[in-house]
């Protein structure tokens, strides 16, 4: 998952002949046909399926890929917020295959991952040049079985191995609660379809309760839909406010995107919470408050997450998941790779968590009285 463009679009464009050369394609899979001991091996369908996903790791970016049908069904049930696993976004950062965020109320969660841990092995298999998707084909499985993640922590002197017994997951959208009376502190999980009625009913019951103003939490949202992103913002911001420009290469012009929201919470003062799991839409929502708020930013710099996906249908129900640009902050700062740096840096340890403590919503709370 990520800010990727949901596009149902069909495509085939063939190279025109004499392009291409694909006789070493044909040759080899003659070969393979005439020579490998266990003919009735050969699945043709997984052959093709196979090719192609070896064009998009050609590529070297870890959010292009190809996804066969059993895949995209796997995918779709992602963005329905329910599926069965341990509930963890992960992503590739500087090559290492990366918890991106565990999931709210998930066995991933509850067994003590944290974002920016490094998966480096799942049930012993090493995970150096593993994918994403061949990642999550692993982790993925059915409710009440394990797996075993072979974790690299910073504050770790050794790899820990993290047993987590896998469970449905069902992921909330968002949630609010008052905090000292006054103060709406709102949660928001990804970035969903759902999550756009329910921040409308929410924002109701915020403007009829005693809130004067609000912590909005991005931790460990690892985004979603840029569509959904555009409209939490437009709650905050005044019509025609830039939420962030994608940028789709040199010599394309730069596409903008802009609020168009009922502006209702753009007379409380903010701050919002960031960490290593914010991501993609988390990493748009908070860059467009802050650029145009000045809205303080509380917690860790963000996971990177900049990049643009366009996903293309193809036949049998498989699909591409293409990178197709960066995104940009309305001041024209790239996210990919770089993420968000916190205005007010500030970090959960592990004796934090064990102590049920958070720094950091405690800071968070501490700014927010203060602000007029």
């Amino acid at each position: 998952m990520g800010a990727w463009v949901g596009v149902n679009k069909i495509a085939y464009n063939v190279p025109q002949p004499g392009t291409i050369d694909f006789s070493l394609f044909w040759n080899a899979y003659s070969e393979l046909q005439e020579n490998f001991i266990d003919p009735s091996a050969i699945d043709n369908q997984k052959i093709i399926y196979g090719a192609i996903e070896g064009m998009t790791q050609s590529l070297d970016d870890p959010y292009t890929s190809f996804f066969n049908p059993e895949r995209a069904h796997r995918f779709q049930q992602d963005l329905s917020g329910s599926f069965e696993g341990i509930g963890v976004e992960i992503g590739v950062k500087k090559e290492l295959l990366t918890v991106v965020a565990p999931l709210e109320g998930t066995p991933g969660q509850t067994a003590g991952l944290k974002a920016g841990d490094i998966i480096a092995k799942i049930d012993g298999k090493d995970s150096l040049n593993m994918t994403t998707d061949d990642a999550v084909s692993l982790i993925r499985g059915p409710k009440g079985t394990n797996v075993t993640l072979t974790i690299v922590r910073e504050e770790l002197k050794n790899p820990k191995d993290i047993t987590i017994t896998r469970g449905t997951i069902s992921i909330p959208a968002m949630k609010w609660s008052l905090k000292d009376g006054n103060i709406a502190y709102i949660q928001l999980f990804q970035f969903d379809e759902s999550l756009s009625s329910e921040f409308t009913s929410a924002t109701r019951e915020i403007l009829q309760s005693p809130a004067k103003r609000i912590i909005l939490d991005l931790r460990n949202n690892p985004g979603g839909y840029l569509d959904i992103a555009q409209s939490i913002a437009g709650f905050f911001l005044e019509n025609g406010k830039i939420v962030t420009i994608e940028d789709l290469g040199a010599d394309k012009e730069q596409q903008i995107y802009k609020t168009s929201g009922s502006a209702s919470l753009s007379g409380y003062p903010v701050v919002v919470l960031i960490n290593q799991g914010s991501a993609s839409a988390s990493e748009i929502l908070a860059g467009t408050l802050r650029d145009n708020r000045n809205i303080k930013l509380i917690g860790m710099k963000s996971f990177g997450k900049g990049s643009v996906q366009e996903v293309i249908n193809l036949r049998g129900g498989s699909f591409l998941k293409i990178t197709i640009a960066k995104w940009l902050t309305p001041n024209g700062n790239s996210i990919a790779e770089v993420g968000l740096e916190p205005d007010i840096k500030i970090d959960i340890t592990d004796h934090d968590m064990q102590l049920d403590k958070d720094p950091q919503l405690d800071k968070a709370l501490e700014i927010v009285k203060a602000l007029r």
